[in-house]
């Protein structure tokens, strides 16, 4: 199979894989926002519930071993790297190593369906920045596009929902994804695209009763984020005697900290309090349904069937 590109690289958040990883990851976090330090430690004690190790790295391993098997299989048969944002292997690193190996034309995969300032744009920032601290000698990389509405991600989502309702005689259907700022929101389409993927998700299975909600809220109280919250959604639904509700973190493709923290012990602590069944479903995650869409959205460049770039010049700006 001929194609001008020469690796995928597969582009995250990262993070900490141990104690000793979290405050200098929190720190590359949260570098040039004004964030209280105090509220950074309170985040790090989320971590040392976990024996700060965050779930991602390794499912991003996973991941990239899945799909690795299914490109030698299916083809193209490009070698994969990753490269991070915020921790090791960090996007700069990586790029080193590629245009060591003669690496000139990749494409990209990022961890994120959905358009927003941190969940896109950010990304290609990151790449640019990492291919200048590179030099010339960094290859080429182009982005492949948000996948919110691909047919098999849907698929993956849909498969992994029906097991958790399964275990559940009349659950309501609650999907979260990550709040973010109003402001932000305005100049994206992050909303819109994460309601036509509950829409879609909640018609596949099918399911009447659902809700989009929110999680991972991090600002000032004094600024508007995206809402509602998911355990002021919960408390909401048992007061209109719901008792059985699955939550759906549609909005991550894999266990995030936000997921396992935030929902598994936050929202469950709330569930718990009001006497509320409460199951998580899993993320894509390494679902064959979801590895096979990323190897469609590599072969539609591959052969010619998107345009390189679909994004407007101002799309997704922070404000």
């Amino acid at each position: 199979m001929k194609t001008d590109y020469d690796a995928l690289l597969v582009v995250s958040f990262g993070g900490p894989e141990g104690m000793d990883d979290v405050i200098p990851f929190l720190e590359n976090v949260l570098r040039g926002r004004n964030v209280p330090r105090e509220r950074m430690l309170s985040v790090a004690q989320h971590y040392e519930l976990f024996g700060g190790v965050s779930p991602i790295n390794q499912q991003n391993r996973d991941l990239i071993a899945a799909l690795e098997k299914e490109l030698e299989e299916y083809g193209p048969r490009l070698p994969i790297y990753w490269g991070n944002r915020n921790w090791h292997p960090l996007l700069p690193d990586t790029l080193r190593q590629m245009a060591a190996d003669g690496i000139k034309n990749a494409l990209a995969f990022v961890t994120s369906g959905y358009s927003s300032y941190s969940s896109c744009r950010q990304y290609l920032q990151n790449i640019s920045d990492a291919q200048a601290a590179v030099g010339p000698e960094a290859p080429r990389v182009e982005k492949l596009r948000v996948f919110y509405k691909h047919p098999l991600f849907i698929e993956a989502n849909v498969e992994q929902i029906r097991v958790a309702l399964a275990q559940l005689e009349d659950p309501h259907l609650v999907c979260t994804a990550h709040s973010i700022p109003e402001s932000m929101a305005v100049n994206c389409d992050y909303a819109s695209q994460l309601g036509q993927t509950a829409a879609l998700i909640a018609r596949e299975l099918p399911i009447e009763k659902w809700r989009l909600v929110y999680q991972s809220r991090s600002g000032s109280p004094m600024q508007p984020w995206l809402g509602p919250d998911v355990c002021e959604h919960l408390r909401t639904l048992r007061n209109e005697d719901v008792t059985d509700v699955v939550v759906a973190p549609i909005g991550f493709v894999s266990d995030h900290m936000e997921v396992v923290y935030d929902l598994d012990v936050e929202a469950r602590r709330v569930a718990d309090e009001i006497g509320m069944k409460m199951v998580r479903a899993q993320t894509a995650g390494t679902h064959p349904s979801f590895v096979r869409m990323i190897r469609e959205l590599v072969m539609e460049r591959v052969n010619g069937e998107v345009p390189v770039n679909i994004c407007a010049p101002d799309c997704c700006r922070i404000s």
